[in-house]
């Protein structure tokens, strides 16, 4: 035997290891932008920001700078103040009473709407009943039916049992809300597992306190969301109260603003325009400072059901 041979006897073959690969990158592709989109989304803005920026720049205006000066800018005497000052004045301070007025409209119309919602939607994802697809079909009917076809409807039934020209004409129509319904309907189907209340039955707990200590906190972002949009259409209610209201004491800011418009009208009216666009400007101070505070909830309750895990 070869001296080779033996080496090769003596030691041990090395079994050739895998070479492995090295593994790539993931470099994430970034999004195409698209200029189209980009111009659109622009435009939106711009048309979105355009009347704001003019009832801003409108309410530093007098009645004689409204006339003198270009509508996208300001003019040389800078008036908001003694605007804001005029509106509360004007008429014995009836702004103020109309601001009390939709307030009213909205504590007791948007937030009791917005419980009747929470309530109904629950019932409906959570319970099964007779008649339970008819109800079903009844709500997206509603939804489906504009308010300005029931208001006459409304306004005969309501002069028949004697309520108009009282605040229940406003309460009580803003009291339903068919989409805010169907939409705590989706939310209560994704948001609440029916074991959680099995386990609170088991516990003890009965319907009443299941709902309120269980169900409840988990409904939050859905319930905002619901709250928001009744409160920004009870706050913009024009029609309903229009023909169910004639005493200007329970006008809400809605008619009562546009009662100061119309007085330029008439022939021994004042022209109030400078406090008609303040008016207006304080009308939407609120309803934007809610949706900023309550941004992050509403955002959540919108996406509620699109995605099934």
């Amino acid at each position: 035997m070869s001296t080779s041979t033996a080496v090769r006897q003596s030691t041990p073959l090395k079994s050739a290891a895998p070479r492995l690969r090295a593994p790539r990158r993931h470099i994430p592709r970034r999004p195409r932008r698209s200029v189209l989109l980009t111009a659109l989304t622009g435009i939106v803005l711009v048309y979105s920001l355009l009347p704001l920026v003019w009832l801003l720049m409108s309410a530093t205006k007098s009645q004689q700078g409204l006339a003198r000066s270009f509508g996208l800018w300001f003019d040389h005497d800078f008036d908001l103040w003694s605007n804001i000052s005029d509106t509360f004045t004007y008429h014995d301070g009836i702004f103020v009473r109309w601001l009390l007025n939709t307030l009213l409209y909205v504590v007791v119309g948007a937030g009791g709407a917005t419980f009747l919602a929470v309530l109904g939607g629950y019932a409906l994802a959570k319970f099964d009943f007779p008649g339970k697809k008819a109800v079903f079909a009844v709500v997206i009917g509603a939804v489906a039916v504009p308010a300005t076809a029931l208001a006459v409807p409304t306004f005969l039934l309501f002069s028949k049992i004697g309520l108009t020209d009282t605040p229940w004409a406003v309460i009580v129509p803003s009291l339903i809300s068919p989409f805010g319904l169907y939409l705590m309907w989706v939310f209560a189907t994704e948001a609440i597992p029916t074991e959680l209340m099995e386990a609170a039955r088991i516990d003890g707990a009965g319907e009443v306190r299941t709902f309120f200590q269980v169900a409840l906190p988990l409904l939050a972002p859905g319930t905002v969301t619901v709250l928001l949009f009744t409160t920004v259409a009870t706050w913009n209610n024009y029609f309903l109260p229009l023909i169910m209201l004639k005493n200007p004491d329970w006008y809400p800011l809605t008619l009562g603003l546009d009662a100061w418009n119309k007085q330029s009208q008439t022939s021994d009216g004042d022209v109030v325009t400078n406090l008609v666009l303040t008016g207006s400007l304080l009308t939407i101070i609120p309803l934007i400072a809610a949706f900023l505070l309550l941004q992050k909830y509403w955002q959540s309750g919108l996406s509620a059901g699109s995605v099934k895990e």
